[in-house]
């Protein structure tokens, strides 16, 4: 069975960017409920014992929608962070390889965030095909995992990420996301990503859902 993981803040530690109701709601109710409806769709069939990363993989439908939103939520939540965090020299040089600057990766990520339509995520990631970081779109629950390209940082734009908070504003929410983006985790992912692959997934997963 899989549990809510812990936050790795206090709720109350955003204010500027998200309140403690936005904490209480997304977090405590949306995902807590992913993860309610995960455990009660894989009970008595082939993936109750499966690893998160596997049924993310292998299932589909209904199993699929809520096992990739327990882990897209997981990530999202390590995205973020109370305080300013600097990046590796790795990424840096990374970033500034692939989109010109910190900032013009920015105007990028944000432009795509912001852009993106209906429900769904914007994704930094790495692709081992080819070596090189992308920005990527997902819709609803979709998730990069499924086409072995390995997330580093990732921004929820579905609206009960920010409603609350920030009524239908996203531009405003996708700002604040930015100034509070974890920096030494996405850094460390980029790390791992380089090293192990899509393996790093399937640790990060299992790190976060120990069996």
């Amino acid at each position: 069975m899989f549990e809510l993981r812990k936050l790795p803040y206090e709720k109350d530690s955003m204010k500027d960017f998200l309140t403690i109701e936005t904490f209480e709601y997304h977090y405590g109710k949306h995902h807590n409920t992913y993860v309610a409806n995960l455990n009660n769709l894989i009970k008595g069939g082939e993936f109750e014992n499966a690893e998160l990363y596997d049924i993310i993989k292998k299932s589909s439908g209904g199993l699929f929608n809520n096992a990739a939103q327990v882990y897209n939520h997981d990530f999202y939540w390590d995205c973020i962070t109370p305080s300013s965090s600097a990046l590796s020299q790795e990424l840096q040089d990374a970033i500034t390889a692939e989109f010109g600057s910190l900032e013009g990766f920015k105007e990028k990520f944000l432009q795509a965030a912001t852009t993106l339509f209906g429900a769904g995520w914007c994704w930094l990631v790495y692709n081992p095909a080819n070596h090189k970081l992308e920005i990527v779109q997902t819709s609803n629950a979709a998730t990069p995992v499924t086409e072995d390209k390995i997330p580093l940082l990732v921004v929820d734009v579905w609206e009960h990420a920010y409603y609350i908070d920030h009524r239908n504003a996203r531009p405003v929410y996708l700002e604040k996301f930015f100034a509070h983006i974890h920096w030494a985790f996405v850094s460390k992912a980029y790390e791992w990503a380089k090293k192990e692959g899509t393996k790093s997934i399937r640790f990060y997963m299992n790190e976060i859902h120990k069996k």
